[in-house]
C-alpha cells in the first residue's frame, strides 16, 4: 500500500468529539461518517482504530487528512481542550496530513452550495480570496487563496485580535471584563461559546440587574428573556464588526463565510439582526464591504469535506507529475 491509495481516512477532531469519514472515490463525498466521543478513547490512535474497525468495515486507508483543534508541529499534534497528543506516525497509515480545523473548513468552501449555506447579505461570492471564521469553543479564522495549483488555505490566529467595540454599551462590557481580571479583551473572549456566557454576565452588571448563571446553549435558547436576547444582539453586532475587519485584512472579495458550533443555533437572529449592518459600517470602506457576500455554513460535516478536498487535490497532482 502506498500514499494516496484509496480509501482515505478524513477526520475533524475537537476537544469533545472526533468525527471520521472514509473517502472511497475521488469524486464522492466522505461516507461511513461517525462521531466518536473523545472521552471514550484514551488516545487518537485508539479512536482511529475504533472507527476503522467498528464503522468502516476494517478498512486500511492509504492516506489520511486530519483536521485538529490544536497546535500542529510537523507530524506532531496536541489538542487544546483534550489530553490527546502525539505523532501521526503512531496511526499506522502510510501518509497522513495534519491541518488546523479552520484550514479544513476553508478548503471546504468551493465544495459547498445550496442547502449547505444560508445567505447573510451581499452579492453572490466572486472569485478571489475567501475568508472563513467562526465561534465555537474558541474563535477560528482562516483564508482560502486561489493559486495556479488550486486553492491554498492560510491558517491564522485572528480570533486573538483586540475585540472590535464601536458603541458605549460595548465599551461598558469591556470595562466590566477588565475589572474581572481580563486586562486585554480579545475577540475570542466574547465571540465564542464561553464568550456568550461572559457577555451575559457583563450585560447584567452593565444593566444593573441580577441574572442566573446560564450556559451558552441556555442563552441562545431563551430569546424570550430580554437579557438573553440582548446578549445575542450584542454578540451578532460584535461578530459583524469582526467579520468586516477580517474581510478588509484579507481582501476577501470571494466572500466571508461563518462557521463554528454556535451560529447554526441562531441562524435567524444572525440573518435578521445587526450582523450585516455592522459588517459594512466601516466609515471609509463601506462600499468595498457592501460588495462582499456573507454566508453562514450549515453543512453537517464541512471539515470532513475540506480534508477530503486536500487529499484529492494532492493526489491529482501526484497522478500528473
Amino acid at each position: 500500500m502506498s500514499a494516496f491509495d484509496l480509501p482515505w481516512l478524513v477526520a475533524d477532531i475537537g476537544g469533545t468529539n472526533a468525527r471520521f469519514g472514509l473517502v472511497t472515490s475521488l469524486d464522492e463525498p466522505p461516507s461511513h461518517v461517525a462521531v466518536l466521543a473523545g472521552a471514550d478513547h484514551p488516545t487518537l490512535p485508539d479512536a482511529v482504530a475504533a472507527y476503522l474497525g467498528q464503522h468502516a468495515g476494517g478498512a486500511r486507508p492509504g492516506a489520511a487528512c486530519l483536521a485538529l483543534a490544536g497546535p500542529i508541529d510537523g507530524d506532531h499534534y496536541r489538542l487544546t481542550n483534550s489530553a490527546w497528543a502525539g505523532s501521526v506516525r503512531d496511526l499506522g497509515v502510510p501518509y497522513v496530513r495534519l491541518l488546523n480545523d479552520f484550514e479544513a473548513l476553508a478548503l471546504s468552501l468551493p465544495h459547498l452550495g445550496g442547502d449547505d449555506l444560508v445567505p447573510l447579505g451581499g452579492p453572490e461570492p466572486a472569485h478571489g480570496v475567501k475568508a472563513v471564521l467562526g465561534p465555537g469553543t474558541g474563535l477560528g479564522v482562516s483564508a482560502l487563496v486561489p493559486t495556479e495549483h488550486g486553492w491554498t488555505p492560510v491558517p491564522g490566529e485572528g480570533g486573538h485580535v483586540t475585540v472590535p467595540v464601536v458603541d458605549e454599551r460595548e465599551l461598558e462590557i469591556v470595562r466590566v471584563l477588565r475589572a474581572r481580571g481580563m486586562p486585554h479583551v480579545v475577540a475570542e473572549h466574547v465571540l465564542s461559546g464561553p464568550g456568550l456566557v461572559r457577555l451575559h454576565r457583563a450585560l447584567a452588571e452593565v444593566n444593573g440587574v441580577s441574572a442566573p448563571e446560564l450556559s451558552a446553549a441556555d442563552i441562545v435558547a431563551r430569546l424570550d428573556d430580554s437579557l438573553c436576547a440582548e446578549t445575542v444582539e450584542v454578540f451578532c453586532g460584535l461578530l459583524g464588526s469582526f467579520a468586516g475587519n477580517v474581510a478588509l485584512t484579507l481582501g476577501a472579495r470571494g466572500g466571508v463565510y461563518l462557521g463554528g458550533g454556535v451560529l447554526p443555533r441562531i441562524v435567524e437572529r444572525v440573518r435578521a439582526g445587526v450582523f450585516r449592518g455592522r459588517f459594512t459600517s466601516n466609515p471609509d470602506m463601506s462600499a468595498y464591504l457592501e460588495g462582499i457576500g456573507t454566508s453562514l455554513i450549515v453543512a453537517p460535516q464541512p471539515a470532513l469535506t475540506g480534508a477530503a478536498a486536500w487529499l484529492s487535490q494532492h493526489a491529482r497532482r501526484e497522478l500528473v507529475s
